[in-house]
C-alpha cells in the first residue's frame, strides 16, 4: 500500500541518535553508526522524530509501504513502561489516529494494563497535558482580566505581494529582487499579535511549514535562489519554539551555504502565546 513514511538521509545523518528516543514506536535503530528505518511495520509516518533531528536528515515521503501494525508497535511500547506508553497514546490521539489508539488501547485491555489517558476517579479522559509532539500539545490560553489591547482603528496590512507560500511563489518575481525577505513558519503569524507592523513592515514574504509541507528539496532550491538571482539583502526566518520548527531554520541555513553569495541570516522565535522567545543574527 501506498503511505506516508519517513525516509532517513544517510549522507546527512551524522549518526547523533537523538531521534531514537523520540521514536518510542521503535522504527529506528543505530546501525554502523547511522540512524536507519528498521521497519515499515513501526513507523505510523506521523513525524514525532523530525523536529529533534539537528540536521534535518529525516524527511517524511509517500511511498509503498508496509501498512503501519498498531499491535505490534504497541509490544515495543509496552516494555518501555508507563510514561512512555501514554506518550504514544496521547501521540496518536493528539494527530486524530483514532483507529491506531484504539487498537492500542484494545492491546492494553488484553494484557491487563492501565489506560494512562482515563482518569482514576472520574474515568475521563484528562486534558492533554502530554509527553508527545510539543507542536501537537492541546492547551487552553484564555485567562480573563488579562491581555488587554487597544482595538479601536485599523491596522493596515503590510503584504505588499503575492503568492507568498514557497511551493507557488517565484524567487525571479520582481519583488524580491533586492529586498529583505521575512521567511516565516505558518503559524507564526496567527500567535504574534503585531507581525505585520513589527516583522513583516519593509520585507518581502514567504510562508511555509517545515512539517507538513511535502517538497523540501524544492523548499532548498527556491532559498538558494532567492540568495543568488534575486540577491536578496537579508533572510529573516522566523518560526514558533516547537522542534519541529526549527527545521525551517536549518533549511535556510543549509541554502546559505550552498548559496554563491552570502547574506545575514536572522532568527526569531515566537512562543506559543504569542511572545517573542529570541531574535539573533545567525
Amino acid at each position: 500500500m501506498k503511505r506516508k513514511i519517513i525516509e532517513i538521509d544517510q549522507d546527512k545523518c551524522i549518526g547523533c541518535g537523538v531521534c531514537i528516543p523520540n521514536c518510542p514506536e521503535g522504527a529506528i535503530q543505530m546501525i554502523d553508526g547511522k540512524a536507519r528505518l528498521i521497519s515499515d511495520l513501526f513507523c505510523d509516518g506521523l513525524g514525532a522524530c523530525l523536529g529533534h533531528c539537528p540536521v534535518s536528515a529525516i524527511t517524511i515521503e509517500e511511498r509503498e509501504a508496509e501498512p503501519y501494525d498498531e499491535r505490534k508497535v504497541m509490544e515495543n511500547i509496552i516494555r518501555q513502561g508507563p510514561n512512555t506508553i501514554k506518550a504514544h497514546l496521547e501521540h496518536l490521539e493528539s494527530h486524530g489516529q483514532k483507529e491506531f489508539l484504539g487498537a492500542a488501547l484494545d492491546v492494553l485491555k488484553a494484557k491487563g494494563i492501565e489506560n494512562p489517558l482515563e482518569n482514576k476517579e472520574t474515568g475521563m479522559k484528562h486534558e492533554h497535558m502530554h509527553e508527545g509532539c510539543p507542536g501537537s500539545r492541546s492547551m487552553n490560553f484564555t485567562r480573563p482580566g488579562e491581555r488587554k489591547s487597544d482595538e479601536s482603528g485599523t491596522r493596515e496590512s503590510q503584504l505588499t505581494h503575492w503568492p507568498i507560500q514557497l511551493h507557488l511563489l517565484s524567487p525571479q518575481a520582481p519583488h524580491y529582487k533586492g529586498q529583505d525577505v521575512l521567511l516565516a513558519a505558518d503559524c507564526t503569524a496567527f500567535s504574534l499579535g503585531d507581525f505585520h507592523k513589527d516583522f513583516l513592515k519593509g520585507k518581502a514574504l514567504a510562508i511555509a511549514c517545515p512539517k507538513l509541507d511535502d517538497g523540501q528539496e524544492i523548499y532548498l532550491r527556491k532559498i538558494v535562489s532567492l540568495i543568488d538571482d534575486a540577491e536578496i539583502n537579508t533572510l529573516t526566518v522566523m518560526i514558533m519554539e516547537v522542534p519541529c520548527c526549527m527545521g525551517l531554520f536549518r533549511l535556510a541555513r543549509e541554502a546559505a551555504q550552498q548559496a554563491k553569495r552570502k547574506i545575514p541570516i536572522k532568527l526569531v522565535v515566537v512562543g506559543i502565546q504569542g511572545d517573542i522567545k529570541s531574535q539573533e543574527w545567525a
